[in-house]
């Protein structure tokens, strides 16, 4: 939903979009076919999906035989990827030189961010910086920038700027571990904020779950 929200608010402040999704080994890849939905429902020029293979490294219970938790506990949880967050976003900025872009935009969110350190203000600052000094296009004056239009928005704000731009939620899949329709499981910490969020605006939650 984050995603959606995010190309939705791009496409509303003039940008021609171009929507990248990453296959990384998730276990959740029903997002995958709901990510070029959205991109294509919501004005996106193109879309791309691009295979990474984080399952060969593994340590998270998104990529690896490691069962999702129902609960979040203290500290950084067992559903973070190593280094997911840069190396999408690096893809993102390979495809962004290539097409002569200078801006990205991703959907982190520090304030529902269920404890992950690649979304939070200063790894979007760090890598905005390393943009501007790794590429082609930043040697010869042309500056990258990284935006993160939700990074202090509650869930409960990102469902109404949703709702305000016509996303729809019931295309998006959030679940960390959805089945192949899409479908969600309702206690994973992906539902529950989602949920939260739904409830917290005040809307009926669109979330197909499994029964």
């Amino acid at each position: 939903m984050d995603s959606a929200v995010t190309l939705a608010l791009a496409r509303e402040r003039g940008f021609d979009c171009y929507a990248l999704s990453v296959a990384y080994g998730q276990r959740h890849s029903a997002e995958l076919s709901a990510a070029a939905h959205n991109a294509h429902a919501l004005g996106a020029i193109a879309h791309k999906t691009v295979a990474v293979d984080l399952r060969s490294i593994g340590g998270s219970a998104l990529t690896a035989e490691i069962d999702v938790p129902e609960a979040g506990g203290p500290g950084i949880p067992i559903t973070y990827v190593p280094a997911r967050n840069t190396i999408m976003l690096s893809i993102a900025l390979g495809w962004a030189e290539v097409l002569g872009a200078a801006d990205l935009f991703c959907g982190v969110n520090a304030v529902d961010y269920s404890g992950y350190p690649d979304c939070r203000p200063a790894f979007i600052a760090a890598f905005e910086r390393l943009a501007r000094v790794a590429t082609k296009a930043a040697a010869e004056g042309h500056a990258l920038r990284v935006h993160a239009p939700l990074m202090a928005m509650g869930k409960a704000d990102i469902v109404r700027e949703g709702l305000r731009l016509g996303v729809d939620f019931v295309a998006t899949v959030s679940c960390y571990q959805a089945d192949a329709e899409g479908r969600a499981c309702a206690h994973c910490d992906a539902c529950r904020l989602r949920a939260d969020g739904f409830r917290a605006a005040g809307v009926a939650d669109p979330t197909r779950y499994v029964v």
